[in-house]
């Protein structure tokens, strides 16, 4: 059976399982390869670690808005191709692909260019760094931003396929170029050296091949190298395999009606998206607001550990829930609305099991893995609290996470960000805000935290449960379903 069959005829329980798994590994892998960085990072010199962290936490989340930005492009485009996919619409299929590339590109050159010329007003101004966090900062994000175009199109090509039915080859590919990401990563930071003990390899054939020590900066060069070099198959596998190269002359410009239909769906979701991280940051900033002074920064620190695994819990919900809607899509294309509904409902089943697993390590071996990134013991016993108290609430945050994305594949992603907006402005934020004004503890704080991603996960369970999802509108396909 081809892909999209096994999608619509094959198995349900086993099918979602066989997608689903390897993308929340790829996911979940992804968030590794980055702490991995941000160890290397760590054994640099003493007099380099201190600006070379702080100017990483900086351009992360700084960068993370562009990304954010293409992914809900991205995501967006993935609902509408697994839709026409389902419905057999081959030229739809052909059509969506093209145009949400063009847009990609588009948003490609622009964060290249604001990249390159405007990540020191950003740094120095917006954000207030000084120093040589500022410094770092800067020269960071002129390489990552401008380089960002190669992390948009990775993704991009990456949903093409996992839309159209195909999660292992993607995923595949993109462990591949985090393995070449870490490669480089040692032999541009520390170049000929100095070097950690047990790298000395990378010292050397630093050494044979000219390679200059970069520190910090030699992490941004090698994540754009590696997502550059992961591309090219990337580009084959689509053309050669899914028939998505260029269109003819007359179909290369923009088509409007495609083009609203994208972005209709594709700008809440990254909105969402951004909520996603507003609620972590709301979490920072509370605890830098009122568990901080200017010469105690123990708690900042801790958050910014912890932050770490909540991301790894958040990737690998976000693969369970790219699965989600690709069957969602796809099943609904091909009006089959019971399976759509089973095929959401066992994704997030699934995520329950990979958030139960990440919990119990969190709570088992999360302060031997923080220690790692700071071995001092405030920051490890703040964070360590954290873990107890939000680390189960994983499989809740999962949950919101599975279905809102099984919601927006029905292209219903206004509603997805209605219920995050709802949770984040009507709950969390005042909750916390209360606590905090009020004295409490930051276990009360933590608490919120917990209770914000359970309440999402009951929400979320209750609107999917009812399917007036099911009735979102999406354009209908140019040819008849599949028989």
């Amino acid at each position: 059976m081809s892909p999209t069959e096994r999608i619509l005829r094959g198995p349900l329980a086993f099918e979602v399982a066989r997608f689903g798994l390897p993308l929340a590994l790829g996911m979940g892998l992804q968030t590794t390869f980055n702490l991995v960085d941000a160890y290397l990072i760590a054994r640099l010199p003493v007099r380099e670690v201190g600006p070379a962290m702080g100017a990483l936490g900086i351009a992360d989340l700084i960068a993370a808005v562009g990304t954010i930005s293409s992914y809900g492009i991205t995501t967006g485009a993935g609902a509408m191709l697994a839709r026409r996919a389902g419905a057999g619409d081959e030229a739809g299929v052909r059509k969506v692909a093209w145009q949400s590339t063009l847009v990609v590109a588009a948003l490609g050159v622009a964060f290249a260019v604001l990249g390159l010329l405007f990540a020191g007003p950003v740094v120095r101004g917006l954000v207030g760094a000084k120093g040589d966090v500022a410094l770092y900062a800067e020269r960071y994000l002129q390489i990552s931003v401008g380089g960002s175009f190669t992390i948009f199109f990775l993704l991009h090509l990456s949903t093409l396929q996992r839309a159209l039915g195909s999660a292992k080859t993607p995923v595949a590919l993109l462990v591949f170029g985090n393995v070449l990401n870490v490669l480089l990563a040692v032999l541009l930071i520390f170049g000929p050296g100095p070097a950690p003990a047990g790298l000395g390899w990378a010292a050397e054939l630093a050494r044979a091949l000219g390679v200059p020590r970069l520190g910090m900066l030699g992490a941004a060069w090698a994540t754009v190298i590696a997502r550059a070099l992961v591309l090219v198959p990337n580009v084959i596998i689509v053309i050669r395999r899914f028939g998505l190269g260029v269109p003819a002359t007359q179909e290369r410009g923009p088509d409007a009606a495609v083009l609203r239909e994208l972005f209709r769906l594709a700008l809440p979701l990254s909105a969402q998206f951004l909520v996603r991280i507003g609620s972590m940051l709301l979490a920072s900033s509370l605890v830098a607001r009122y568990f901080t002074t200017e010469t105690d920064q123990t708690a900042s620190v801790a958050m910014g550990l912890v932050f770490r695994l909540d991301t790894l819990a958040l990737f690998v919900a976000i693969g369970w829930g790219n699965a989600a809607q690709t069957f969602v899509g796809q099943c609904l294309g091909a009006n089959l609305h019971p399976r759509a509904v089973r095929s959401g409902w066992l994704s997030a089943g699934y995520d329950l099991v990979t958030a139960a697993v990440i919990a119990l390590l969190a709570l088992r071996y999360g302060s031997e893995l923080l220690s790692l990134f700071d071995p001092e013991p405030g920051p490890l016993t703040i964070a360590s609290q954290y873990l107890s108290v939000v680390a189960p609430a994983y499989l809740g945050l999962g949950t919101a996470i599975v279905l809102g994305a099984a919601i927006s594949g029905a292209g219903a992603t206004r509603l997805a960000l209605s219920v995050d907006l709802f949770v984040l402005l009507a709950v969390q934020t005042p909750l916390s805000i209360v606590v905090c004004a009020r004295g409490g503890s930051l276990r009360a704080l933590f608490a919120c935290v917990a209770a914000s991603h359970v309440l999402g996960a009951v929400i979320y369970a209750a609107v999917f449960a009812r399917r007036r999802w099911l009735g979102a509108p999406m354009s209908a396909p140019s040819s008849s379903p599949l028989g």
